[in-house]
């Protein structure tokens, strides 16, 4: 009989069906791990400027509109989820489209967000090191920024490489940094005495602009299906994550809102708002609590890309549609290693040269392309399995229509990188795609 081997943890290195002399990482990640990497690629940067600019354009309706804008983001939750149902293989919208639309559209769904996500996690680590750099000016140095860009994410690239496990567990530690003194934040508003006022209806004309500020808040939620490949059951988990966090956001985001116009409402509009808040009622240990959580924030939201974005790519090349190089899992590790490898280089490559920015703001507009693949890939499964869900296909067409309202706002230098992005993808796609699939597409 064939012995399987062992890491040090103890985990079984999985045989892949069509080469038993290849393995396969782990199923380790239950569903609280699970759940971190919708949680945090929800909560970024956006949460720390969002109520102060909501509350400047809309008042005391600010935490109602969250609640809205929650309620009108669902529906695209619930694709993902129904989809995330029929897979447990890594890779996301790579599957779902390949398996609605064929490989080529699978291959770019994946491509194209892969490629922005480098980018922009070199971007999101700049702002992290803005932000690091008002506890520490010596971060702005124009030698200095990158060189800390550079190390943060040879850190995130370490600890990735090293194991799942260990990436859920610092991913879980960051998350505890960055809610804590956003829940003391919180919790000092029943304090604050504060009177939060009559609630007036803001005008159409802001809730349409509002809109979009409130759909950017929940952008980032679907980095959990890319590494569905190691979670223990990622046909319940990932759906349940997704319409669990997805929830749980949208009250976190009302909570602090709400805490935020009780507090301090004069620091609407301003920068650094939430901080002056905090100080207003924690006094400095509060605003400074409230930096280190911005930067954690952002921290943690780039840590999740970079263990799911790898496995986008390990799932691509599973599917013959990147080189066998990407798929390979080291022995001991039991990750794909080459595949991490090759972000966190690119990555750090990115973070150090100063052009990179311009690639970065098409990172929105791809994902609404594979908001829209995978919303659209359900009722053409369904309808191939002979039934239509009705209530699948009415979130479909919100998905999709919300998904190309969002995309119409888009800037045409946005709409041009994405072109970009889409004709490399094609050349890619000609020299790479020609492996046979590790496994048919209906076993994903």
């Amino acid at each position: 009989m064939r012995r399987i081997g062992l890491c040090k943890a103890g985990f079984a290195a999985i045989p892949r069906a069509m080469d038993p002399s290849k393995i396969a990482p782990p199923r380790t990640v239950g569903f609280w791990g699970t759940s971190l990497f919708p949680l945090n690629g929800m909560i970024g940067a956006g949460i720390f400027a969002l109520p102060a600019v909501l509350v400047a354009a809309v008042g005391n309706f600010a935490p109602w509109m969250m609640l809205v804008g929650g309620i009108l983001f669902l529906p695209l939750a619930l694709c993902y989820a129904w989809m995330a149902t029929r897979f447990e293989h890594s890779g996301g919208s790579v599957l779902y489209g390949e398996a609605a639309f064929g490989r080529f559209v699978g291959f770019q769904a994946g491509w194209a967000r892969y490629a922005s996500a480098i980018v922009t996690a070199a971007a999101n680590m700049h702002v992290m090191v803005a932000y690091l750099a008002a506890l520490y000016p010596g971060l702005a140095g124009p030698v200095a920024s990158p060189v800390a860009v550079a190390v943060g994410l040879a850190l995130i690239t370490a600890i990735n490489l090293y194991g799942m496990r260990a990436s859920v567990g610092a991913l879980g530690l960051m998350t505890a940094i960055k809610l804590l003194p956003l829940g003391a934040l919180i919790l000092s508003a029943f304090f604050a005495g504060g009177d939060m006022g009559a609630v007036v209806l803001p005008q159409f004309s802001e809730v349409e602009t509002v809109i979009l500020l409130t759909f950017y808040a929940f952008i980032g939620f679907e980095g959990v299906v890319e590494a569905a490949g190691e979670f223990k059951h990622p046909k319940r988990d990932v759906p349940l994550s997704i319409v669990t966090m997805v929830s749980g956001v949208t009250l976190l985001y009302m909570a602090i809102i709400w805490a935020f116009i009780a507090i301090g409402p004069a620091f609407a509009g301003a920068d650094n708002a939430l901080a002056g808040v905090a100080g207003e009622s924690m006094g400095q240990i509060g605003s400074l609590a409230i930096v280190v959580a911005a930067s954690f924030s952002i921290g943690a939201n780039n840590f999740a890309s970079g263990v799911a974005q790898p496995r986008l790519m390990y799932g691509m090349a599973e599917r013959g549609m990147l080189p066998r190089w990407f798929e390979y899992v080291h022995p001991r590790f039991l990750t794909p290693f080459n595949a991490i490898l090759f972000y966190g280089v690119v990555a750090m490559l990115f973070g150090l040269w100063e052009g990179f920015e311009v690639l970065a703001i098409a990172g929105t507009l791809v994902r609404l392309v594979t908001y829209i693949v995978t919303s659209l890939a359900l009722p053409v499964l369904e309808h191939r399995e002979g039934r239509i869900v009705p209530f699948h296909l009415f979130c479909v067409i919100f998905a999709v229509g919300s998904s190309l309202f969002i995309a119409a706002q888009a800037q045409a230098q946005a709409w041009l990188v994405l072109g970009g992005f889409i004709i490399a993808g094609t050349l890619l796609y000609v020299i790479a795609a020609r492996q046979k699939p590790e496994y048919p597409i209906d076993e994903a």
